[in-house]
């Protein structure tokens, strides 16, 4: 039979790393984490539906790394977007006015 020593050793064993959830979403948010897939619905070798889902987490600052951006153009998600999109609004219906008015009255009614 051998012997165990249990006299106490000066090196801690290592044991399993523990994370919290707080530390996993900082390293999702930093690095970003793609999830895919497809869902198909067939019906006799007929393709009745395909959705694609495509699903990016992450940080504002690392999406925009990645050239992703799209709601600072959205007006319906950005004020910034939504007075943008109110000014050219207003720009081509004051250059359409500008254009109505500039015409003879014989040229209003033809159109």
């Amino acid at each position: 039979m051998t012997d165990v020593d249990f006299r106490q050793s000066s090196y801690p064993v290592p044991g399993p790393q523990t994370t919290n959830l707080a530390d996993i979403l900082e390293r999702v948010l930093d690095k970003g984490i793609v999830i895919a897939g497809d869902i198909k619905v067939d019906l006799l070798d007929i393709e009745l539906l395909t959705i694609r889902i495509r699903l990016f987490v992450a940080s504002v600052d690392t999406a925009k790394k990645a050239g992703i951006d799209w709601w600072e153009n959205d007006p319906a998600l950005s004020s910034r977007a939504s007075r943008n999109a109110l000014k050219d609004e207003n720009r081509a219906l004051r250059q359409r006015v500008e254009q109505l008015e500039s015409q003879t009255p014989d040229e209003a009614s033809e159109k």
